[in-house]
């Protein structure tokens, strides 16, 4: 039994350490910056409204979706969009060295129109389900595969049945792309877009159709580079406070927890790469908040054990075998433990409904932390105590700070 458990342990924190190393060049290389540690681009826009109309509310709420919505298809890290005035929004987007490419990216209109021999429209982009671009096979030539919405489906099936023979002009942003002639009714919902492109401009166009055409037209007033806020030498200076902190808490755990305490800063390296691995394979962009965050979810994970061990140390001290006092102490502590994080865990959902970019990247990372700390603190650290205990040479009481 001895040997059975200590042998469990040594491989647990064997693979721990191999992980760690193995993940380390992998999240370095993939962890998105948000725009307040790698900079980025700043565009002021204004929405200009057609002749005799105004600019209202509801045009500016469905801009700044659209917005969001082509920021999001161009894989660019976390946004801030807000807006200013009656009819302007400010856009910064995070790893964009060139304002005139986000001006590309987000400026175009990306109206989209099929229209008759007469100029009448018969599809909208309004009623497009899906854009993607694509290299056709025999040609080799880049194009842009389009499939509508049941509605759109039903229209163009109706008006490539009555236009056989005759052209169907692919209209966007006013310019013809082409004009081929309809050899049979197209029923299947699909269609495509060739016109000498290349795959980064198909790629683009796409994803500007899958965002939505803008509901007004916009002007650019202002555009620049903007620098981090935090630069990188402070960025620097804070991954080395951070380190440094890190290792003065895991130097107390050991000292005032001894044995449980070990066993604490070896949950806490399984918990932190835990959650650098869910950031890093959900694409989370990291923001200065989001890293506050984290830190802040280190500290309620080494609270969570402190109070387990607390508690333990009681049932110690009336008297219960050591298997009984980690037995008890955890079910005493768990009530408390689960109470202190759902209470967190409802405040980051209500930060994250309210909250705006940079919040939201708060009230992310605060939420894995606290669910990742669960397990960690609960099952993992639960089952490497309930070894220990089991070990002769590691069962002494006074290994446990009794």
């Amino acid at each position: 039994m001895n040997r059975s458990n200590g042998l469990k342990l040594i491989v647990v924190v064997v693979a721990l350490i191999v992980a760690v190393f193995l993940s380390i060049n992998p999240i370095q290389n993939k962890t998105k910056l948000g725009l307040d540690l790698q900079g980025g681009a700043h565009v002021l826009l204004q929405a200009v409204p057609e002749p005799g109309k105004t600019i209202t509310t509801d045009d500016m709420t469905k801009l700044k979706a659209v917005m969001e919505n082509r920021i999001n298809e161009l894989g660019v890290s976390e946004p801030r969009i807000q807006s200013e005035g009656k009819d302007r929004l400010i856009i910064e987007i995070a790893g964009v060295d060139n304002p005139d490419k986000a001006i590309d990216l987000l400026g175009s209109t990306a109206k989209l129109e099929f229209k008759d021999p007469s100029g009448q429209v018969v599809v909208s982009g309004s009623e497009l389900k899906n854009a993607q671009a694509r290299i056709d096979s025999n040609t080799g030539q880049a194009e842009i595969s389009l499939e509508f919405t049941s509605e759109g489906a039903k229209k163009f099936g109706a008006a490539t049945a009555r236009l056989v023979g005759q052209p169907i002009s692919i209209v966007l942003d006013d310019k013809v792309i082409q004009s081929p002639n309809v050899q049979e009714p197209i029923m299947n919902g699909q269609a495509r877009i060739t016109g000498g492109f290349t795959f980064e401009e198909a790629s683009n166009n796409a994803a500007l159709l899958r965002g939505g055409a803008l509901p007004v037209e916009v002007k650019v007033l202002e555009k620049r580079t903007v620098g981090p806020t935090l630069g990188k030498d402070s960025l620097h200076k804070s991954y080395i406070a951070g380190i440094i902190g890190l290792l003065a808490v895991v130097v107390f755990m050991f000292a005032y927890y001894r044995l449980p305490g070990l066993l604490a800063n070896v949950a806490l390296l399984l918990y932190i790469l835990i959650n650098l691995w869910i950031y890093t394979l959900l694409h989370i962009t990291m923001t200065l908040p989001g890293i506050a965050g984290f830190l802040l979810t280190i500290g309620m994970a080494l609270d969570t054990n402190i109070i387990i061990f607390e508690r333990v140390k009681e049932e110690l001290r009336a008297g219960k075998s050591l298997y009984a006092a980690i037995d008890s102490g955890f079910k005493r502590a768990f009530l408390t433990v689960i109470d202190a994080h759902v209470t967190t865990l409802i405040a980051a959902a209500v930060l994250f409904y309210f909250g705006q970019s940079s919040v939201k990247g708060f009230a992310v990372t605060l939420s894995i932390g606290i669910l990742s700390n669960l397990f960690t603190a609960i099952t993992f650290t639960r089952i490497m105590l309930v070894w220990t205990a089991n070990i002769k040479s590691l069962s002494h009481r006074k290994l446990y700070g009794e």
